[in-house]
């Protein structure tokens, strides 16, 4: 026998031994990448979940957005007239003092153009308050109400025993609202010395009432 022979007998088996060792080496490798790598489904069901989270906050800013902008333009509506009805109400209070200064027994007997006059007066102060209310303006008449001091500003006390004490007996000026907002508070008289005033009375009494 050569001696390369000897040399080959050798080498072989060792080399026969390497590569099963390399084989499992590999495999082993394979098993640590797939198992360092991610679930594709599990990545695809986290951005799913992202995605909904995320359109479900989306969705409840953009319905706050709507409800917030439908109150603004409807607040917009009722109280874009505010400073021009506040100048109206001098004209209402001067149509109001015209119609008071004329005495009941004259007004009974009043005839031709001062009966027409008196016409014209009334008839210029319903209009007038129609036109107000149209645009959300309406006149407190609080007179014979209880005392409410969101809509009402007392002047005076009276004292009668007849009525429940804090019960309106006078209105020295007409009050007016816009909306759910006081535009100018009634002056009011109101009663001192009556008995007080039922419970029930004060939720059954509404001094936001128009005339």
């Amino acid at each position: 026998m050569k001696p390369n022979d000897t040399e080959n007998q050798n080498t072989t088996p060792q080399a026969e031994a390497a590569e099963p060792a390399e084989a499992a080496a590999g495999a082993a490798a394979n098993d640590a990448e797939a198992q360092a790598s991610p679930d594709p489904i599990a990545v695809l069901e986290a951005e799913k979940a992202d995605l909904k989270d995320k359109f479900l906050r989306l969705m409840a800013d953009m319905e706050n957005l709507r409800r917030r902008t439908e109150r603004e333009v409807a607040d917009a509506r009722t109280y874009a007239v505010t400073n021009f009805a506040r100048d109206m109400l001098n004209v209402a209070d001067n149509v109001r003092r015209a119609i008071e200064s004329v005495p009941e027994d004259a007004r009974a007997g009043a005839e031709g153009a001062f009966r027409g006059l008196i016409e014209g007066i009334d008839l210029t102060e319903r209009d007038l308050l129609k036109t107000l209310e149209r645009h959300g303006v309406k006149r407190l008449d609080p007179q014979g109400q209880k005392f409410d001091p969101n809509v009402h500003q007392a002047m005076f006390e009276v004292p009668n025993p007849d009525v429940p004490s804090g019960t309106v007996v006078q209105v020295v000026q007409s009050g007016y609202v816009i909306g759910d907002r006081v535009l100018r508070p009634a002056l009011v008289g109101v009663a001192k010395g009556g008995p007080k005033a039922a419970n029930g009375a004060e939720g059954a009494d509404n001094p936001s009432a128009a005339s």
